[in-house]
């Protein structure tokens, strides 16, 4: 396959990006790219720069990662969950890559993230209760990519579906 077009993964936290993501780029043959991960490795832990920058800190990292990764090709990209919802960012990765958003069902969601006190959105009294009101929030937005269905799943078997679906 060739290496001209970069595959984003996008979609709800816990819904399987990151691995599924190291499955597909290994199939592939890809380089494989965790947005969140490289801002963490830049600026600390996410938690962290929310405190201190907020989440419009937090996006103005997400773009420049955006911006850098735009630029390159054969990469399999697991995006922070909002990335591909904000217009700068998926104005520079979307006419390089293939876009899948993976979906799961809000309990599933809670059951795979765990602490949800770790996860600056979810740090909150009702974490299923603010998971389905972001899911509502999100939901056109992730409508507008190709999606795959996590529940029920192995991240074998939701790699497989990626690929089906994508005709590799």
């Amino acid at each position: 396959m060739g290496l001209e077009r970069n595959l984003v993964l996008t979609g709800f936290m816990g819904t399987g990006k990151t691995t599924v993501g190291r499955i597909l780029a290994d199939r592939l043959g890809y380089g494989f790219v965790d947005t969140d991960e490289v801002i963490e490795s830049r600026a600390g832990p996410i938690p962290e720069i929310f405190e201190r920058a907020g989440e419009p800190g937090f996006r103005e990292l997400e773009r420049a990662v955006a911006r850098e990764l735009a630029g390159r090709t054969g990469l399999v990209i697991a995006t922070g969950g909002r990335m591909m919802l904000d217009a700068p960012c998926s104005a520079r990765l979307e006419p390089v890559a293939w876009v899948v958003c993976l979906t799961a069902h809000p309990d599933t969601i809670i059951e795979r993230i765990g602490d949800t006190a770790q996860r600056p959105l979810l740090d909150v009294a009702d974490a299923r209760a603010r998971v389905r009101e972001l899911l509502a929030e999100r939901a056109e937005g992730y409508a507008r990519f190709a999606s795959v269905e996590t529940d029920g799943r192995s991240p074998d078997e939701v790699a497989d579906a990626v690929m089906s679906l994508l005709g590799i």
